[in-house]
């Protein structure tokens, strides 16, 4: 199906009159919705989604199937809402998975840029720079899934946080569930190396290094990923969700838990001239900022 278009003057001028806006994003659709139609801290539906974008006369910019719907119609939220029978909220369903995200204004020239990289022979404190900066890594780990060959490894994405933006640890803390794959695998082995690039970050991007150039830095870190103790869970969650604000209303049932990681090595790609193994002490009495 062809995807219904409107003329860029009606676009932008619809997108520039929001002062204070949301978006509704699916997999191949998305709509901006006026933030006076929805509360601050709401928790959408998929069912309230389509009534709402007729409410805020929010714009239908695609139609295009699903490929979880057998054919290749689909209908507008306006379709949705008119329609009376019982399969409104499967068919929504099965269209769209809607997420609200508010949009972001662009940064006030008085806000305090990130701090540039530490010189690259710094190794210890161009390792802490890494660390704290880093919103998420890459977390390897040996395998025990019965999809996966036992033994082999496995990687997956984790967000990460070694303290507030503040009040950087070194320690690397994550929040997670039983149900996650990489959480079984660390119940019968609890080594992982956590892998970190300074192409998350602007520097890789102003300087136009390619994320394997080796001037653009990565950080590995290894050892045993541990469940975080008692008396330092109020750190680590203080840690998490001031990074990550959106962990705190995810599902309780998923019985979520902080780890961390032990660390046993540091390891550190930064420059021409190979890999740099940073002492622990060293990292630790360094500083990142």
């Amino acid at each position: 199906m062809e995807a219904r278009s409107f003329p860029l003057a009606v676009v932008l001028a619809s997108v520039l009159c929001l002062c204070r806006s949301y978006t509704l994003r699916g997999g191949s659709v998305s709509w901006v919705v006026p933030a006076n139609d929805v509360a601050e801290d709401a928790d959408l539906s998929e069912e309230d989604a389509p009534a709402l974008l007729v409410d805020s006369a929010g714009l239908w910019k695609q139609a295009y199937s699903s490929p979880n719907v057998v054919g290749d119609s689909a209908q507008s939220p306006v379709e949705l809402v008119e329609s009376e029978n019982d399969n409104v909220a499967q068919l929504s369903s099965r269209l769209f998975s809607y997420r609200l995200e508010k949009v972001q204004k662009p940064a006030s020239r008085s806000s305090s840029p990130p701090s540039a990289p530490p010189p690259h022979q710094e190794t210890a404190r161009t390792a802490r720079y890494i660390a704290h900066q880093s919103d998420w890594g890459h977390l390897a780990t040996i395998s025990n899934q019965d999809k996966v060959t036992d033994g082999l490894p496995f990687g997956n994405i984790f967000s990460v946080s070694d303290g507030p933006a503040d009040n950087s640890t070194g320690v690397i803390y994550f929040y997670v569930t039983p149900m996650d794959t990489t959480v079984s695998d660390l119940r019968s082995n609890p080594h992982a190396s956590l892998t970190f690039s300074e192409a998350e970050g602007e520097f890789c991007r102003q300087m136009a290094f390619d994320p394997e150039d080796p001037r653009c830095a990565r950080l590995t870190l290894t050892g045993k990923m541990v469940e975080v103790a008692p008396e330092e869970v109020a750190f680590a969650k203080e840690a998490m969700f001031s990074r990550h604000p959106v962990m705190a209303k995810w599902p309780v049932g998923h019985k979520w838990f902080f780890m961390k990681l032990d660390l046993i090595q540091v390891w550190l790609q930064d420059w021409t001239g190979g890999i740099s193994l940073v002492p622990l002490e060293d990292y630790f009495k360094a500083t990142p900022f």
